[in-house]
């Protein structure tokens, strides 16, 4: 069950794999500066996950329009989310949860998908300036996508 609106979000410490090498992606960094809509994904390299990397991407200036950070975070390694962002020009922010322990602080983390072992739930977060979670949403199954219009109205009233 994902964490719900109220809550201290769950501060992390993530590695994104850029040009330049490994960097931490870290939600602190934001906190007194920026919203931030974290976005919990499946598995690089599958069609649902791809669709929506790519319409994030696509509509990526809308989020810095309205003072928000978008970070998209999976189970999968740095080197096979920037492979996959290569792949697929994705201009979001991945950030690699390869120990699982941050979709299981925000209660996103499937015990076992089709098989593969445990990733995390479709998701989406916003938290705001202050370190506290406005919205929550995981979908009901990993092909459905979070209502993409909830969120930018709730960073609407956050400006």
């Amino acid at each position: 069950m994902a964490i719900p609106v109220g809550s201290k979000a769950p501060d992390f410490t993530l590695k994104s794999k850029t040009a330049t090498g490994l960097v931490d992606v870290c939600l602190s960094n934001n906190i007194g500066k920026k919203n931030t809509v974290i976005l919990f994904f499946p598995l690089a390299f599958t069609g649902v996950c791809t669709t929506e990397m790519c319409d994030i991407t696509a509509g990526l200036s809308q989020y810095s329009d309205m003072n928000a950070d978008v970070i998209a975070i999976s189970v999968d390694s740095p080197f096979a989310q920037e492979a996959w962002a290569q792949k697929e020009k994705i201009s979001v922010k991945l950030a690699s949860d390869l120990n699982k322990k941050t979709a299981e602080a925000y209660g996103t983390l499937l015990p076992d998908l089709i098989g593969l072992g445990a990733v995390s739930a479709r998701a989406a977060f916003v938290i705001d300036k202050n370190g506290i979670v406005q919205y929550s949403e995981q979908t009901p199954t990993p092909k459905d996508l979070p209502n993409f219009t909830a969120v930018k109205e709730t960073l609407a009233r956050l400006k």
